[in-house]
């Protein structure tokens, strides 16, 4: 008889996207307490907004690419699990200046 051989693999997921100076939620112009229904609603609406064939502006593409990332890191459930968790932790060990960061991006969303 052969011996057996018995193969171990790791599934390693790398998110790139999860630049924590950049808050996901407020690219999609969402509260961090967004359903999926809600999440891919708010991808849809702000992806047809920037989408660089129908938005001529030179910032349109740059946007268009943060809503795209934004959507991918949200709409899986493990990574949005990391992403929110990386985001707690950061709240947590620097409240402040986490808080201004976020305050930041939300304030620059609505008035761009």
């Amino acid at each position: 008889m052969a011996p057996t051989v018995t193969i171990m693999v790791t599934i390693t997921i790398m998110v790139t996207t999860m630049n924590i100076n950049i808050d996901l939620y407020a690219v999609l112009g969402l509260d961090s307490t967004a359903s999926p229904d809600e999440i891919k609603k708010a991808f849809r609406q702000k992806a047809s907004e920037f989408h660089p064939d129908k938005n001529t502006s030179e910032f349109a593409p740059g946007k268009f690419r943060a809503v795209r990332e934004a959507y991918e890191v949200l709409s899986d459930p493990a990574t949005k699990s990391a992403y929110d968790d990386n985001r707690r932790r950061n709240l947590l060990e620097s409240p402040i200046e986490t808080a201004q960061e976020i305050w930041s991006n939300y304030v620059s969303g609505v008035l761009n």
